[in-house]
């Protein structure tokens, strides 16, 4: 009976076959590692990708946000500049004969008396310039507080700037009243003495006296 010998080691390692099994599987490792590595890279690209989205989804956001108040600004402009001009056409008086007969048409109805009456204007504006009327007023509490009611809810624009008792005597009480209107710097009447400040409790400031020129000045 014959037998064959086991091949040795050195044998086994000079086969082709055993080359060729080592060389698969050295081969096969390198794709398993390279699939690990592509796996791996794909997910952080991915992870990056769909950050990088977001935060430009939240810019985008941002973006919306601060450009709302933004949109149909012209014509928000184009609608508050009619506004103004309706305002200036309704409300503001025409010219300085208007003012004094309106004021005068107020103190019939309500049934007060106005004395001292006095007219003056403040800095011109670009587009007003500010009236005010000073005057002593007189009569019964529940014609002067009409008199006061109707200045304020008056088509013309008047504006209450100050109110001062200034003496009560049975049932008739004496006011110093100071009132505001605006005119168009054109309608205003030349010859207008500027109007005095007011202090807190609504007295005409108190202007420093000029001190007397000294010899040889």
């Amino acid at each position: 009976m014959n037998t064959t010998a086991a091949p040795t080691w050195r044998e086994r390692l000079a086969s082709p076959l055993t080359w060729h099994t080592v060389g698969f599987v050295v081969l096969l490792l390198l794709v398993i590692g390279l699939a690990v590595r592509v796996a791996l890279d794909w997910a952080a690209t991915n992870g990056r990708s769909s950050d990088a989205l977001a935060g430009k989804q939240v810019e985008l956001k941002a973006m919306d946000l601060q450009t709302a108040p933004l949109r149909g600004l012209d014509q928000r402009v184009v609608l508050s500049r009619e506004q103004i001009q309706d305002f200036y056409a309704k409300r503001i008086p025409a010219n300085y004969s208007t003012i004094s007969n309106r004021v005068g048409e107020l103190e019939v109805k309500s049934g007060v008396r106005l004395s001292r009456l006095q007219y003056s204007q403040g800095p011109p504006g670009a587009d007003l310039t500010e009236i005010s009327l000073d005057a002593g007023i007189s009569g019964e509490y529940p014609a002067i507080m009409r008199f006061i009611n109707s200045l304020e809810r008056d088509q013309t624009f008047f504006v209450i700037r100050a109110m001062q008792l200034a003496g009560q005597q049975g049932g008739q009480v004496n006011l110093r009243l100071r009132v505001s209107t605006w005119l168009r710097p054109a309608d205003v009447p030349s010859g207008l003495p500027a109007t005095e400040k007011l202090d807190n409790e609504g007295h005409p400031e108190q202007r420093a006296a000029t001190p007397p020129a000294t010899e040889g000045e």
